[in-house]
Protein backbone atom coordinates (compact mmCIF):
# COMPACT_ATOMS: atom_id res chain seq x y z
CA UNK A 1 0.00 0.00 0.00
CA UNK A 2 1.58 3.09 -1.06
CA UNK A 3 2.31 5.78 1.58
CA UNK A 4 4.11 8.71 2.11
CA UNK A 5 7.16 7.43 3.01
CA UNK A 6 7.51 5.57 -0.12
CA UNK A 7 10.11 6.23 -2.49
CA UNK A 8 8.78 5.94 -5.88
CA UNK A 9 9.20 4.78 -9.54
CA UNK A 10 10.27 7.56 -12.96
CA UNK A 11 7.91 10.34 -14.08
CA UNK A 12 7.27 11.06 -17.41
CA UNK A 13 4.69 14.41 -17.23
CA UNK A 14 3.19 15.30 -20.33
CA UNK A 15 0.89 18.36 -21.35
CA UNK A 16 -1.97 17.07 -23.51
CA UNK A 17 -3.06 19.16 -26.76
CA UNK A 18 -5.73 21.07 -26.03
CA UNK A 19 -5.67 21.65 -22.87
CA UNK A 20 -7.22 25.21 -23.20
CA UNK A 21 -10.31 23.79 -24.05
CA UNK A 22 -10.98 21.37 -20.61
CA UNK A 23 -10.78 22.01 -17.78
CA UNK A 24 -7.20 22.48 -15.60
CA UNK A 25 -5.64 19.19 -15.05
CA UNK A 26 -1.98 19.95 -14.44
CA UNK A 27 -1.18 19.71 -10.53
CA UNK A 28 1.04 21.45 -8.72
CA UNK A 29 3.38 19.04 -5.44
CA UNK A 30 4.55 21.86 -3.25
CA UNK A 31 7.12 20.12 -0.54
CA UNK A 32 10.80 20.27 0.25
CA UNK A 33 11.58 16.72 0.59
CA UNK A 34 12.34 15.14 -2.68
CA UNK A 35 11.32 11.74 -2.45
CA UNK A 36 8.00 12.97 -1.31
CA UNK A 37 7.26 14.83 -4.04
CA UNK A 38 8.90 11.77 -6.26
CA UNK A 39 6.83 9.35 -4.08
CA UNK A 40 3.31 12.03 -4.95
CA UNK A 41 4.16 12.12 -8.68
CA UNK A 42 4.61 8.67 -9.58
CA UNK A 43 1.40 7.74 -7.99
CA UNK A 44 0.14 10.31 -9.06
CA UNK A 45 1.14 9.47 -13.10
CA UNK A 46 0.65 5.63 -12.25
CA UNK A 47 -3.12 6.07 -11.46
CA UNK A 48 -3.60 8.56 -14.43
CA UNK A 49 -1.85 6.16 -17.07
CA UNK A 50 -4.01 3.17 -15.64
CA UNK A 51 -7.30 5.20 -16.52
CA UNK A 52 -5.84 6.68 -19.65
CA UNK A 53 -5.35 10.37 -18.64
CA UNK A 54 -2.21 12.03 -18.77
CA UNK A 55 -1.25 14.93 -16.33
CA UNK A 56 1.56 17.47 -15.75
CA UNK A 57 3.13 17.53 -12.54
CA UNK A 58 4.98 20.71 -11.63
CA UNK A 59 7.09 20.66 -8.53
CA UNK A 60 8.23 23.54 -5.83
CA UNK A 61 10.47 22.91 -3.04
CA UNK A 62 9.93 26.40 -1.26
CA UNK A 63 6.79 28.95 -1.13
CA UNK A 64 8.06 31.56 -3.27
CA UNK A 65 8.88 29.34 -5.92
CA UNK A 66 5.60 27.62 -5.93
CA UNK A 67 3.81 30.99 -6.26
CA UNK A 68 6.17 31.83 -9.22
CA UNK A 69 4.67 28.67 -10.55
CA UNK A 70 1.22 29.02 -10.49
CA UNK A 71 1.15 32.30 -11.18
CA UNK A 72 2.95 31.34 -14.52
CA UNK A 73 0.59 27.98 -14.95
CA UNK A 74 -2.63 28.62 -13.17
CA UNK A 75 -4.42 28.12 -16.46
CA UNK A 76 -3.57 24.54 -16.27
CA UNK A 77 -2.91 24.08 -12.71
CA UNK A 78 -6.14 22.12 -11.27
CA UNK A 79 -4.59 20.92 -7.87
CA UNK A 80 -2.08 22.52 -5.65
CA UNK A 81 -0.65 20.17 -2.82
CA UNK A 82 0.53 21.83 -0.72
CA UNK A 83 3.44 21.26 2.55
CA UNK A 84 2.86 23.39 5.92
CA UNK A 85 6.39 22.89 6.54
CA UNK A 86 8.34 24.45 3.65
CA UNK A 87 11.92 26.62 4.43
CA UNK A 88 10.46 30.04 3.93
CA UNK A 89 7.02 29.89 5.72
CA UNK A 90 6.11 29.37 9.10
CA UNK A 91 2.99 27.65 10.42
CA UNK A 92 -0.11 28.51 8.05
CA UNK A 93 1.85 31.58 6.66
CA UNK A 94 2.14 30.10 3.30
CA UNK A 95 -0.82 28.79 2.74
CA UNK A 96 -2.56 32.80 3.92
CA UNK A 97 -0.31 33.89 1.01
CA UNK A 98 -1.15 31.96 -1.11
CA UNK A 99 -4.96 32.33 -0.99
CA UNK A 100 -4.39 35.91 -0.92
CA UNK A 101 -2.66 35.65 -3.98
CA UNK A 102 -4.57 33.25 -5.63
CA UNK A 103 -8.32 32.87 -4.18
CA UNK A 104 -9.37 30.73 -6.47
CA UNK A 105 -6.74 28.30 -6.12
CA UNK A 106 -7.92 24.72 -4.95
CA UNK A 107 -5.35 23.96 -2.44
CA UNK A 108 -5.36 20.14 -0.21
CA UNK A 109 -2.17 20.96 2.62
CA UNK A 110 0.13 17.82 3.75
CA UNK A 111 0.74 18.42 7.14
CA UNK A 112 3.33 16.14 9.55
CA UNK A 113 1.73 17.61 12.18
CA UNK A 114 -1.87 16.17 12.32
CA UNK A 115 -3.17 18.69 14.72
CA UNK A 116 -7.08 18.89 14.56
CA UNK A 117 -5.99 22.60 15.78
CA UNK A 118 -3.84 22.98 12.64
CA UNK A 119 -6.56 21.18 10.62
CA UNK A 120 -9.25 23.96 11.85
CA UNK A 121 -7.46 26.75 10.92
CA UNK A 122 -6.18 25.02 7.73
CA UNK A 123 -9.50 24.96 6.29
CA UNK A 124 -10.55 28.02 7.61
CA UNK A 125 -8.09 29.29 5.54
CA UNK A 126 -10.13 28.17 2.50
CA UNK A 127 -7.98 25.09 1.41
CA UNK A 128 -9.92 21.81 0.09
CA UNK A 129 -9.19 19.50 2.86
CA UNK A 130 -6.20 18.91 5.34
CA UNK A 131 -4.06 15.72 5.01
CA UNK A 132 -1.65 14.86 7.42
CA UNK A 133 1.32 12.76 6.12
CA UNK A 134 0.74 9.60 7.76
CA UNK A 135 -2.00 9.39 5.57
CA UNK A 136 -2.37 6.49 3.08
CA UNK A 137 -1.34 7.98 -0.47
CA UNK A 138 -4.31 7.18 -1.96
CA UNK A 139 -6.44 9.35 -0.17
CA UNK A 140 -4.64 11.95 -1.81
CA UNK A 141 -5.52 10.22 -4.91
CA UNK A 142 -8.67 10.01 -4.32
CA UNK A 143 -8.86 13.65 -3.59
CA UNK A 144 -7.38 13.95 -6.71
CA UNK A 145 -9.94 11.80 -8.64
CA UNK A 146 -12.90 14.01 -7.10
CA UNK A 147 -11.46 16.69 -8.81
CA UNK A 148 -11.68 14.91 -12.19
CA UNK A 149 -7.89 14.62 -12.77
CA UNK A 150 -7.31 11.11 -12.83
CA UNK A 151 -10.00 10.18 -15.54
CA UNK A 152 -9.88 11.06 -19.40
CA UNK A 153 -11.45 14.61 -19.96
CA UNK A 154 -14.39 15.17 -21.49
CA UNK A 155 -16.35 18.32 -23.00
CA UNK A 156 -18.16 18.58 -19.35
CA UNK A 157 -15.00 18.61 -16.82
CA UNK A 158 -14.73 22.21 -16.60
CA UNK A 159 -18.59 21.64 -14.99
CA UNK A 160 -17.72 19.55 -12.29
CA UNK A 161 -18.65 20.78 -8.75
CA UNK A 162 -16.20 21.28 -6.46
CA UNK A 163 -15.21 18.15 -4.66
CA UNK A 164 -16.04 17.27 -1.35
CA UNK A 165 -13.61 16.42 1.35
CA UNK A 166 -13.05 13.03 1.96
CA UNK A 167 -15.29 11.45 5.18
CA UNK A 168 -12.02 11.25 7.40
CA UNK A 169 -11.59 15.08 7.38
CA UNK A 170 -15.38 16.28 7.05
CA UNK A 171 -15.27 16.56 10.61
CA UNK A 172 -12.77 19.46 10.73
CA UNK A 173 -14.92 21.52 9.19
CA UNK A 174 -17.50 21.86 11.78
CA UNK A 175 -15.32 23.28 14.53
CA UNK A 176 -16.02 26.23 15.65
CA UNK A 177 -14.44 29.72 15.98
CA UNK A 178 -14.06 29.53 11.84
CA UNK A 179 -14.31 32.83 11.68
CA UNK A 180 -11.63 33.93 14.06
CA UNK A 181 -9.18 31.98 12.62
CA UNK A 182 -9.71 33.57 9.27
CA UNK A 183 -9.27 37.36 10.51
CA UNK A 184 -5.97 36.11 12.20
CA UNK A 185 -3.01 37.63 9.95
CA UNK A 186 0.22 35.68 9.71
CA UNK A 187 1.76 37.19 12.47
CA UNK A 188 -0.97 36.27 14.83
CA UNK A 189 -0.97 33.12 14.01
CA UNK A 190 2.99 32.46 14.40
CA UNK A 191 1.93 33.60 17.67
CA UNK A 192 -1.32 31.34 18.41
CA UNK A 193 1.10 28.58 17.33
CA UNK A 194 4.03 29.40 19.77
CA UNK A 195 1.26 30.04 22.52
CA UNK A 196 -0.33 26.37 21.99
CA UNK A 197 3.01 25.18 22.52
CA UNK A 198 2.99 26.57 25.59
CA UNK A 199 5.60 28.74 25.07
CA UNK A 200 5.61 32.26 27.10
CA UNK A 201 5.66 35.87 26.00
CA UNK A 202 8.83 36.60 26.46
CA UNK A 203 9.94 33.18 24.64
CA UNK A 204 7.35 34.38 21.74
CA UNK A 205 9.38 37.41 21.94
CA UNK A 206 12.80 36.19 20.95
CA UNK A 207 11.52 33.79 18.22
CA UNK A 208 9.55 36.35 16.48
CA UNK A 209 11.87 39.33 16.92
CA UNK A 210 9.52 41.72 18.72
CA UNK A 211 8.85 43.28 22.06
CA UNK A 212 6.67 41.57 24.65
CA UNK A 213 4.92 44.47 24.90
CA UNK A 214 3.86 44.03 21.20
CA UNK A 215 3.54 40.20 21.91
CA UNK A 216 1.51 40.50 24.73
CA UNK A 217 -1.22 43.17 22.49
CA UNK A 218 -1.05 40.07 19.85
CA UNK A 219 -2.16 37.22 22.49
CA UNK A 220 -5.22 40.06 23.55
CA UNK A 221 -6.43 40.32 20.25
CA UNK A 222 -6.26 36.70 19.78
CA UNK A 223 -8.47 35.65 22.88
CA UNK A 224 -10.83 38.35 21.98
CA UNK A 225 -11.36 37.04 18.15
CA UNK A 226 -11.52 33.48 19.83
CA UNK A 227 -14.07 34.94 22.40
CA UNK A 228 -11.26 33.33 25.61
CA UNK A 229 -11.04 34.77 28.96
CA UNK A 230 -7.60 33.70 29.53
CA UNK A 231 -4.52 31.86 28.10
CA UNK A 232 -5.30 28.72 29.43
CA UNK A 233 -8.94 28.73 27.80
CA UNK A 234 -7.77 29.44 24.90
CA UNK A 235 -5.01 26.04 25.14
CA UNK A 236 -7.37 23.87 26.29
CA UNK A 237 -10.43 24.95 23.94
CA UNK A 238 -8.25 24.21 20.84
CA UNK A 239 -6.19 21.46 21.83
Amino acid sequence: MPSFDSPSASLSPAAEAGASTRAPGAILVVDDHDLLRLGVCALVQAQAASSGASIEVFEAANAADAIALYETHQASIGLVLLDLALPDTHGLSGLAEFRRRFPAARIVVLSGTGSSTLAQGVLALGAAAFLPKSADLKEVVSFIRACGLLDPASPDAAELPPPAMPKSLAGYAEFAHASAWRELTPRQMQVLQWVLEGKANKEIAQLANLSEGTVKNHVSTILLLFGMRSRAQLISTLH
